[in-house]
Order: structure tokens, then C-alpha cells, then sequence
């Protein structure tokens, strides 16, 4: 059942967090499998002489995060609301906000920002919007307020804020993971190992595509100073970093960049009736000859996993092996799609070894080479043959493997 957390976070500047809990999601964006759920973190910092709200919350949610938010403060006395992504999951409850608010807040954010929640909520909502140039410093309350923006993570709105004497940064998407962490922070290290594995998820289906704008931005914020002396990253979803700062941007930068993990090998596969399987079974037992740690996803008549946890498979992975039936003169639907979705969310230049099975007419291995080669990834070799595979298919895909392997070397 859905809940929000209310909890003070620091008391000069006085600060609080309202995390509302979505257990209920299923699909964020209506495509990506999130059992585990997500958080949506607004936060309230209050001044003297004025009330400041970091982001909103979802639109479904707008009743239980406004009556969390009127237990902090009284919505009118609200003075600046900080827009940094107006993605609805961040923006859903502003316009019952404003309403309660009596449009007395001035709304800050970009100009594509100003643009989208016109084109959201309505012109009333944008008349007291007051737009940002990037790297601009605004003074709130005694506090230096400079906004940055960091287009592309993962809308061309993005930015972050920096609160300057305190070293706060409230980055909104950037930093953010999927999950309901047990915890509101970073201080419980067995809550950030299992939590960071729904980061690169999360990561990959949401910025994925910009994947490089990831390693760009975190450059441009270490240019500026601002990451490394950061006392505090305050993200719209799942745990705030206190205790290592840091962690988290050199997290997104290793995502980012493709960082691979030593012998890890993302082995992924459809079988209908056993054929591809028994190829993948040697291909699999050739991985482990060579002392390489495969990391298999199959899709069969009893189970498909979810495209989303494929996906978060990619980034650090050495190397990839696809195997796929041919189905209808085309590749295997199932890697049809997850194919499509890994050359558009993970486009990182790493080794591809295809294997295929065909009944009458092989198609699939050449279909799949041809995404392949048109990507950033490396063809390897491509092991095709019909049925069952006979003795010297066997060896063809240990050949194959074999040719992997030196690759890697």
C-alpha cells in the first residue's frame, strides 16, 4: 500500500524530506517491470523570510503527499517551488499545490520546464514562472541558490540545484534508482548493496538512450567544483547520499561509461521446443572452461524474464552472446525486443557472439548481425545451423566462444 515519509533531514538550513512509496507501480513509464517499487522525494526547506519546495510528487498521490506537506508548513506560506524535471511523476500534484497555495509561489526552472508544464497543466499554471540561465545564482532567504542545468538526464528540461553555503545538491532524476530503500539515506551499507543493483536499472530504462549526456554532465559538475565538495545529494527518487556523496555520481559515471566487471558475460536466449537451449547448454559450459562467469536470461515456454533486469545486465558485462530461433523469417520476438531495446538503451562498444537455430531457413543469425553492426557493439562470429546441433555444430560454438575469449584478451 502506498505510504509517504516525512523525516527531517538537517536542521540549519531546516530541511525536510516527503518520500511518498509506490508499492502499487508495476511499470514505471507503463513499460519497464519495477517490482521492487519506487519512491518520488520532494523536499522543504524552510528560511527566514521564505519556504522553499524542492519538486512534487506524482499526480495519483497528490492527496497523501499534500496532506504530508500541510503537516510541515501551511501550503500559502510557500514561497519558491524549484522545478528541476517536470516529468508528472515530479509535477503530477502541482497544480492542487498551487491551488492551495493561492498561486503566491514563484515557480523556477528552465525554459523547455516552463515550456512542458504549459503544455501539462495549462497557462495558469506557468504565470508566476520565472526561467533560469545555466550556471545563475539566485539569492532565497539568506541562502545562494545557483541552478545548473544538466540537460539530457533524461529530458532537455533537467537541471540540478546547488544551495551553495550549505553544499547541497538537489539533482531531482539524476542520482535516482528504483526501489523503496528500507532506510531515507546512504548510512546502512547492507540497504545500499542491495538497493544500487535497482540504480543501474533504473539508470539504463530511464537515461539509457542518453547514456553519454551521463559522463558529460558529471564532468561539467566536477568542473565546477560541485561534486567532490558536496556535503549532501538530495535525489527525487530512493536515498539520499550523505555519508559518501560521491558514491552515488560515480556510480551513474561507471554505468555511464560501460564499466565492465571482470569475466562477467550476459548470456541471453530464446527456445521454444530445447534446440537453442542445448546450443546456449555448450556455449555455457565453454564460458565456464575458460574461467568466465556467464549471467543467463532465457525465454521458453515457462519462463521470460523481464526486459528491464536484461537491460541492467549490460553495462558492466564484458561481452554479450545472443541466441535466438528463427520465427516466421524473422528473429524470435522475445529477442526481437529485447534486442531493439539494448541497442537503444546500451549502446556501449562491447563483444557480440549470435547463435542461432532454424527449422527450415536460418534468418534470425543475419537479421540480428545487421542490428549488431549498425550499433556500437562488435560482431564476433555468428553460429547458425538447423535442429538439433550435431557434433560439428558442437564444435563451431566452441570456436565461437573461443573467438570471444581472445577478443577479450
Amino acid at each position: 500500500m502506498p505510504d509517504v515519509k516525512v523525516k527531517k533531514i538537517l536542521d540549519d538550513p531546516e530541511l525536510y524530506i516527503i518520500r511518498v512509496d509506490d508499492d502499487r507501480i508495476r511499470y514505471f513509464e507503463a513499460t519497464w517491470d519495477i517490482p521492487e517499487g519506487i519512491t518520488y522525494n520532494a523536499y522543504l526547506m524552510k528560511l527566514d523570510g521564505a519556504t522553499v519546495l524542492f519538486d512534487l510528487s506524482k499526480g495519483e498521490y497528490t492527496e497523501l503527499f499534500m496532506g504530508a506537506l500541510k503537516k510541515l508548513v501551511n501550503p500559502e506560506e510557500i514561497t519558491h517551488v524549484i522545478i528541476h524535471h517536470t516529468e508528472p511523476d515530479h509535477t503530477g500534484a502541482l497544480p492542487a499545490f498551487l491551488e492551495a497555495n493561492g498561486y503566491r509561489a514563484k515557480l523556477i526552472g528552465t525554459s523547455f520546464a516552463k515550456r512542458f508544464l504549459e503544455g501539462f497543466y495549462g497557462e495558469k499554471v506557468v504565470e508566476n514562472f520565472y526561467t533560469i540561465k545555466d550556471g545563475e545564482e539566485m539569492n532565497i532567504g539568506g541562502k545562494t541558490f545557483r541552478f545548473i542545468t544538466v540537460p539530457w538526464l533524461h529530458w532537455p528540461d533537467t537541471m540540478i540545484t546547488y544551495v551553495v553555503e550549505d553544499k547541497l545538491i538537489f539533482s531531482c532524476d539524476a542520482g535516482g534508482g528504483y526501489g523503496i530503500p528500507e532506510t531515507i539515506d546512504d548510512s546502512d551499507e547492507e540497504v545500499v548493496q542491495r538497493y544500487l543493483p535497482h540504480v543501474t536499472k533504473y539508470i539504463v530504462t530511464v537515461i539509457g538512450h542518453y547514456h553519454k549526456y551521463i559522463v558529460q554532465n558529471i564532468k561539467k559538475l566536477k568542473r565546477l567544483g560541485i561534486v567532490g565538495e558536496a556535503r549532501m545529494i538530495l535525489p527525487g527518487h530512493g536515498l539520499i547520499w550523505r555519508k559518501n556523496p560521491m558514491r552515488i555520481f560515480e556510480h551513474y559515471e561507471a554505468v555511464g561509461a560501460g564499466k565492465t566487471t571482470k569475466g562477467k558475460v550476459l548470456v541471453i536466449y530464446d527456445s521454444m521446443y530445447g534446440f537453442v537451449e542445448r546450443r546456449m547448454n555448450i556455449v555455457l559450459d565453454e564460458l565456464r572452461k575458460h574461467g568466465l562467469k556467464p549471467v543467463a536470461y532465457k525465454f521458453t515456454d515457462k519462463e521470460a524474464p523481464a526486459v528491464s533486469d536484461i537491460l541492467g545486465e549490460v553495462p558492466d558485462s564484458e561481452a554479450i552472446i545472443i541466441g535466438a530461433s528463427t520465427y516466421e523469417a524473422e528473429i524470435h520476438p522475445r529477442i526481437r525486443y529485447t534486442l531493439y531495446e539494448i541497442v537503444d538503451k546500451t549502446n556501449y562498444e562491447k563483444p557480440v557472439l549470435i547463435v542461432g537455430a532454424f527449422g527450415w531457413a536460418g534468418v534470425a543469425g543475419k537479421k540480428i548481425e545487421t542490428l549488431i553492426t549498425r550499433s556500437k557493439f562488435d560482431h564476433v562470429d555468428t553460429v547458425e545451423s538447423r535442429g538439433m546441433p550435431r557434433p560439428e555444430d558442437e564444435e563451431r560454438l566452441r570456436e565461437g566462444v573461443r573467438k570471444l575469449v581472445a577478443w577479450l584478451s
